[in-house]
């Protein structure tokens, strides 16, 4: 929906269905009561999640059809998707298989060609559109320093052949569209200066000479088309998860000139560590669930960091107790601030978007709360109802 300071919308990753007739029916069931308790008689946005079986369905003319005329019925528009998970989301364990296939196969990069391919013909006029993606790769799939090297060469090829897909559509249709890559704990971009250096070392480097020859763009050109098609999914659990300060990582995107595609809004969970640290530690086992990676960063009293590539090996650590604070990838509602013991990250939300209020750094914002069926029982809640309480409570937050 259109607010004061963009387009609000949530992620339909929440929704199961990896084929497209399974989630074409979720959206059917949930989306008219969404649009009718939120933006009753006002256009209402949806965050699209396609899995690879569903974008080559949706791709179908007849099938696209059908979906727009879906969509103008129920006054509902699409200006961002979810290309971060390629295959199931739900009902089966997806851990790191989530960065599968990566940016270094042709399976991701055509994947993210088809979604665009469905966007550019989804988007209303006047508005620009995003894909959200993985953070090239899943960092300890590659065993050392040469073999790193070569994946960030080859997924950086392959980014370029999207930045060049998406100039043509630029050029034929008048559309701006951006592939939004989002830094996550353990990817191979896994913060905001990871992200920021591979830019200025790799995609600029790589891309200016690319699009310099193809297009017979200037230098200065073949950058702006890169900072227009190339930007930043800021996920604002990711961000807190590592210890980042949300002005910083805008500072940080500003002093190469990166734009932010989106804002993720999400939460993680956190745990102090001060007082009654065995109990706080065993309140967080009934969030060790088997479906997603939940990654923990322990901050410990010196400044110093202990890095967990998933909750079992955090609460198995025998130094877990020594440091002061946990936070765990972990996307937990985010109108809720205290889990017993435990707490989240909202106040990071909060940060994000009084920054985003002061200077508008983008106009796409995505709720991204996905692991409602994980979650311990006493605070699960149907999932529109769940879905209604997280945009109201963004909405506030706005005001």
């Amino acid at each position: 929906m259109k607010t004061s300071y963009g387009h609000l919308t949530y992620c339909s990753n929440i929704h199961p269905g990896e084929a497209w007739d399974a989630h074409f029916k979720e959206l059917k069931e949930n989306l008219p009561f969404i649009r009718e308790e939120l933006a009753d008689g006002q256009p209402f946005a949806l965050g699209l999640r396609l899995a690879n079986d569903a974008s080559v369905e949706l791709s179908q003319p007849e099938r696209l059809g059908e979906f727009k005329e879906w969509l103008a019925k129920n006054d509902l528009y699409v200006f961002t998707m979810n290309g971060f998970p390629y295959g199931g989301f739900h009902n089966t364990v997806v851990k790191d298989q989530v960065h599968a296939p990566d940016w270094t196969t042709t399976e991701r990069t055509d994947y993210s060609r088809r979604l665009f391919s469905i966007l550019a013909q989804l988007l209303p006029e006047g508005m620009d559109g995003g894909v959200s993606t993985s953070p090239l790769s899943y960092r300890f799939w590659w065993p050392d320093e040469a073999a790193t090297e070569n994946a960030f060469q080859t997924a950086t090829q392959n980014i370029l052949q999207i930045a060049d897909y998406l100039i043509e559509i630029k050029r034929e249709t008048g559309k701006v569209m951006h592939l939004d890559i989002e830094p996550e704990p353990d990817g191979l971009l896994e913060n905001s200066t990871e992200f920021v250096n591979w830019y200025r070392d790799h995609l600029l480097p790589m891309g200016i000479p690319y699009l310099q020859e193809k297009y017979g763009f200037t230098d200065s050109q073949a950058k702006d088309a890169l900072l227009d098609h190339i930007r930043l999914c800021f996920d604002v659990c990711h961000v807190a998860v590592a210890y980042e300060e949300p002005q910083k990582v805008l500072e940080r995107l500003d002093s190469v000139g990166i734009k932010v595609g989106k804002i993720q809004i999400s939460s993680a969970l956190r745990m102090d560590l001060e007082g009654n640290k065995g109990e706080k530690i065993e309140s967080l086992r009934s969030f060790n669930e088997p479906v997603y990676l939940h990654q923990v960063v322990a901050r410990r009293s010196d400044g110093t960091f202990t890095k967990y590539p998933d909750l079992p090996e955090a609460l198995a650590s025998k130094n877990a107790a020594d440091a002061e604070e946990w936070r765990i990838h972990f996307h937990v509602p985010l109108f809720v601030d205290s889990y017993g013991k435990l707490n989240s990250t909202q106040a990071e939300i909060v940060k994000t978007l009084d920054l985003l209020k002061e200077n508008p750094f983008t106009q796409h914002m995505e709720v991204e709360t996905y692991t409602w069926g994980v979650l311990p029982e006493e605070i699960q809640k149907p999932i529109g109802e769940s879905i209604v309480r997280e945009l109201r409570w963004v909405l506030g937050k706005l005001d």
